[in-house]
C-alpha cells in the first residue's frame, strides 16, 4: 500500500489545481457552516438533558417553571400621578403580548384598594401606600425614587421565545414616549442572558483579533529568516474559519468556555503553521521545490501528525465531562488541531509552487564575524550544557521536581470551585448591575423547587406531609424565606383551615384559579414546592441544597411518594460537584489516552517517557492555581487534559531527536544532550508563539476567561520546562536502567 502522505505530495506536485480546488471546496462548505453558528446561553451549556437531572429540570421548567422580566422605573418621584398612569397603561399593553403569563406592580396595589381605577392625586396615592403591608411596599416600591414591574412569562417558554418577548418589551417601551426625567431598564434573567450573549460575541471577535495581532508580532520577530513570514498567520486564520465552520454544520454553540478555545487554537496552529513552513524552507534551500514538497510532506506530515494526534486526545478526554460546555470546548479544540494541520499540511506547499517559491539569501557576513555567537547559537549551547549536567544527575533533578508536583497536588484539593454565572461576566455588566439593583431591593429572586410524585398527590396523607415539610424546612433553616405549595394555596383558600376528606380538598382545589393551580399542581400525581431563599453564595446554595435532600428523606415522606430536589440553584450546586469530580476523571482519562497512544506507536516500554515530565507540570499547575488564589471554572477545569495535549507534543520531539541520534551511534548522554541542544531552541521558540495565542485570553473582560488565560501562559512555561530540563533527567534513567544503552566510561555513579 503506498504511503498516504507520499500520494498526497504527488498529487500536490502534479495536480496542484485539483488539490487546491479541493481545498477550496471544503474552504466553502465551512464559510455555509459559519453561518449556521449559534450562542448558548442558558441551563442547556451546563446541564445535559439527556441526563435525569437535565430531564427533571427540564420538565419543571416546562410545567412549573416561569422566567420573569423586571422593568425597573427611576425618576425624581415615582409616585406622581403621570409616571403611574404611564406605567398602568404599559402594563396594560405589555399584558396581551405573545408568552406573557402576567404583569404586576405597585399599580396594581393602588388600583386594588381605589375600586379599580388609579388614584388620580398624590395625597390618595400616599394614603393608600400608607395602609399597605409594609413588606409588600418594599418590595414593590423600595423608595420614591424607583419601583418595580414583573412580567411573569408562561412556563416552558424557549430562550428564543424569551429574547423574542425581551425584544417586543424593549420595542414597546420606545415607542411609549416615558414622561421626562423617567429612566426604564429592562432587567431579569433573560434580559441578562442576552446581553451576555452579545458580549460573549464581542469579545470572542476581540479576542482573535488580539491573538492574531500577537501572533503577528511574534511571527515576525522569531520568524524572519524565511520568504513569505507571515504565511503562517494566513494558515492559521483559515484554520478557525474551518473550525467556525464545523462547529455550526456539527451544532455545537458558542458558550463562555468556547470562547476560550480560540485563542488557544490558535496558539497551538500557529506552531503547525511554522513547522511545516520551516521545513520547507530549510529544504528548498538545497533542491527544487517539487524535491522539497516531497520531503516535507512525506518526512514532516507523520512526525507533527503524531504531536497533533497526542494533542487531540487530550482535548478528547473533555468529550466525557458531564458539564456540555468542556465537552463543547473539548470538541472545538479536537475540530480545531485536526483543521490547523490539514490547513498547514495543504496550503504551504500548494502556496509554494503557486508563487514558485525561493528562499530568502543568507545574510551577508559581517565585517568581524563570530562565528557561533550569535543569541539562538549560545542559547543552544546553554541548553546542551543544561540537558548533559541533567543528564547526568538525573535522580535529584527528578527528585526536586517530584516533590513539588506532590506538594502541587496536595494544595490542588484546596482550590476552591466557582459555579456561579454571574461571577464570570464582568462587574461592571449593565444587566449584571441592574440584577444586583433588583435583588438589594426586592430580596433574592432565586428558589429552591422540590418535585412531590405520588399516585395522588391530592390525597390527605400526601398533602400534610407536603405542609409538614413546607414548615419544616421554615423552621430549621435559616436561608428560606418562605415556602408556597398546593397545600398553603388551599389552606389559603378554605380560610386558613386544611381540609380533611377527599371530596373537601377537591372542592377547594376546584376554586383556585387554574392559572395559580398550574404553577404548583400537575394533575393527580405531581405537585411542587417553592422555597423562595436569600440571597447566598454559590459554595453555600450547594450547602443548602444538600441539606434541604437529607431533610427530605429524614421527614420520610409517605409509601409510595417521590421526593425530588430541581431548579437552578441545584443545578449550579450540581454543576460545582460535576467541576470537582470530571476535572481529575479528564486529567486521568488524558493520561490513559496519551500513553496507550505512545505505547501502540512506538511498541516499547520507554514509551512512557514523554508522559513523566507531564505528571509533574499537571502538579505544577495545582500548585499555581492554589498560589493565585484562582478558583476551579468549567473552563479552568480543562487545564490538566490540556496540559497534557500541549505539553506532550513537547516531550515527544525531544524523545523522537534523541531516539534519532542513537540510531546514529552517540552515546545516550551525547544523544540527550544533542537532542535538547538541536529541539530545545525549537521548542522554545514554539512555546513562546503559542504563549502569545494564549496571552489574547488575559486581555478578557470575562473573568473565567481571563483567569484561564493566566493559567495556560503559565501552563505553556512549566511545559517548557517539562521538556527541557526534567525530559532530560527522565531519559537518562530509562536509557541506564531500561538496558541496551550504552554507556560512557565513568558515566556511572
Amino acid at each position: 500500500m503506498r504511503n498516504p502522505y507520499a500520494w498526497l505530495a504527488g498529487a500536490i506536485n502534479n495536480h496542484t489545481w485539483v488539490v487546491a480546488g479541493v481545498a477550496v471546496a471544503v474552504f466553502i462548505l465551512a464559510l455555509f457552516g459559519l453561518s449556521m453558528v449559534t450562542m448558548e446561553t442558558g441551563d442547556d451549556a451546563y446541564l445535559d438533558k439527556t441526563t435525569p437531572r437535565g430531564a427533571l429540570l427540564s420538565h419543571y421548567k416546562d410545567t412549573y417553571g416561569s422566567d420573569a422580566i423586571m422593568l425597573i422605573y427611576e425618576a425624581d418621584s415615582v409616585r406622581s400621578a403621570e409616571i403611574l398612569r404611564y406605567i398602568d397603561n404599559l402594563q396594560e399593553d405589555l399584558r396581551n403580548e405573545r408568552y406573557v403569563a402576567g404583569v404586576s406592580g405597585v399599580v396594581d396595589l393602588l388600583k386594588q384598594a381605589n375600586g379599580g381605577t388609579l388614584p388620580s392625586s398624590k395625597a390618595e396615592i400616599d394614603g393608600i401606600i400608607g395602609q399597605a403591608p409594609p413588606e409588600l411596599v418594599e418590595r414593590m416600591l423600595p423608595s420614591d425614587l424607583m419601583t418595580i414591574s414583573v412580567i411573569t412569562l408562561e412556563p416552558g417558554v424557549s430562550m428564543d421565545a424569551q429574547q423574542q418577548v425581551l425584544g417586543n418589551i424593549e420595542s414597546a417601551i420606545r415607542i411609549s414616549e416615558p414622561p421626562p426625567g423617567l429612566s426604564v431598564t429592562v432587567s431579569g434573567n433573560p434580559a441578562f442572558s442576552k446581553e451576555m450573549g452579545e458580549a460573549m460575541g464581542t469579545q470572542m471577535g476581540t479576542l482573535i483579533l488580539a491573538a492574531m495581532l500577537l501572533m503577528i508580532l511574534a511571527v515576525t520577530l522569531l520568524f524572519s529568516h524565511v520568504r513569505y513570514r507571515l504565511l503562517p498567520v494566513g494558515i492559521v486564520a483559515v484554520g478557525l474559519i474551518m473550525t467556525f465552520g464545523f462547529m455550526g454544520l456539527f451544532g455545537i454553540p458558542v458558550s463562555m468556555t468556547v470562547v476560550g478555545a480560540f485563542p488557544v487554537l490558535i496558539g497551538i496552529g500557529i506552531d503547525y503553521a511554522i513547522q511545516f513552513h520551516a521545513r520547507f524552507d530549510e529544504e528548498i534551500r538545497h533542491s527544487t521545490v517539487p524535491e522539497a514538497i516531497r520531503t516535507t510532506v512525506t518526512n514532516l506530515g507523520p512526525s507533527v501528525l503524531i504531536a497533533m494526534s497526542a494533542t487531540a486526545l487530550g482535548f478528547i478526554a473533555m468529550f466525557f465531562a458531564p458539564v456540555p460546555m468542556v465537552a463543547d470546548f473539548g470538541s472545538v479544540c479536537t475540530i480545531g488541531v485536526i483543521s490547523c494541520y490539514v490547513a498547514a499540511l495543504i496550503i504551504v506547499p500548494v502556496f509554494a509552487i503557486v508563487t514558485r517559491y525561493r528562499p530568502k539569501k543568507a545574510a551577508a557576513s559581517s565585517p568581524t564575524p563570530e562565528p557561533g555567537n550569535s543569541v539562538l547559537e549560545r542559547y543552544d549551547r546553554l541548553l546542551g550544557r543544561l540537558a548533559y549536567t541533567v543528564a547526568k544527575h538525573p535522580l535529584p533533578v527528578i527528585l526536586l521536581f517530584a516533590v513539588v508536583a506532590a506538594g502541587g497536588y496536595h494544595l490542588d484539593q484546596s482550590v476552591p470551585i466557582s459555579a456561579d454565572e454571574k461571577t464570570f461576566v464582568p462587574d461592571d455588566m449593565p444587566a449584571l448591575q441592574d440584577m444586583g439593583k433588583i435583588t438589594r431591593t426586592m430580596g433574592s429572586t432565586s428558589t429552591v423547587p422540590i418535585i412531590v410524585i405520588a399516585d395522588n398527590v391530592r390525597s390527605p396523607e400526601t398533602l400534610a406531609w407536603i405542609e409538614q415539610f413546607g414548615t419544616y424546612e421554615q423552621e430549621h433553616n435559616d436561608k428560606i424565606t418562605g415556602v408556597t405549595s398546593i397545600a398553603t394555596l388551599i389552606r389559603e383558600y378554605n380560610g386558613g383551615v386544611m381540609p380533611s376528606t377527599g371530596r373537601e380538598i377537591d372542592e377547594v382545589i376546584a376554586r383556585i384559579p387554574e392559572s395559580t393551580q398550574k404553577r404548583y399542581l400537575n394533575g393527580n400525581m405531581e405537585a411542587v414546592l417553592e422555597f423562595s431563599t436569600v440571597s447566598m453564595e454559590m459554595d453555600v446554595a450547594r450547602d443548602l441544597v444538600g441539606r434541604m435532600q437529607s431533610d427530605a428523606v429524614w421527614n420520610e415522606p409517605p409509601a409510595g411518594v417521590t421526593v425530588k430536589i430541581t431548579g437552578s440553584m441545584e443545578m449550579f450546586a450540581a454543576v460545582m460537584d460535576d467541576i470537582s469530580e470530571s476535572r481529575t476523571f479528564m486529567t486521568v482519562l488524558g493520561f490513559a489516552f496519551i500513553l496507550g497512544f505512545l505505547l501502540l506507536v512506538y511498541r516499547k516500554t520507554s514509551a512512557v517517557s514523554p508522559v513523566i515530565p507531564i505528571v509533574f507540570i499537571v502538579g505544577w499547575n495545582g500548585a499555581i492555581m492554589y498560589l493565585l488564589g484562582l478558583d476551579y471554572t468549567p473552563l479552568t477545569a480543562v487545564l490538566g487534559s490540556m496540559t497534557i495535549g500541549v505539553a506532550s507534543e513537547y516531550t515527544i520531539l525531544i524523545m523522537e531527536r534523541c531516539e534519532e541520534e542513537l540510531a546514529r551511534g552517540m552515546e545516550f548522554l551525547e544523544a540527550i544532550q544533542t537532542a535538547v541542544q538541536k529541539i530545545g531552541t525549537a521548542v522554545t521558540v514554539s512555546g513562546l508563539t503559542t504563549v502569545f495565542g494564549f496571552a489574547a485570553l488575559t486581555l478578557s473582560t470575562f473573568n473565567i476567561i481571563s483567569n484561564f488565560g493566566i493559567v495556560t501562559v503559565i501552563s505553556v512555561g512549566f511545559s517548557l520546562v517539562g521538556a527541557i530540563v526534567v525530559m532530560p533527567a527522565v531519559l537518562a534513567l530509562m536509557y541506564r536502567y531500561a538496558g541496551g544503552a550504552r554507556v560512557p566510561a565513568g558515566a556511572r555513579s
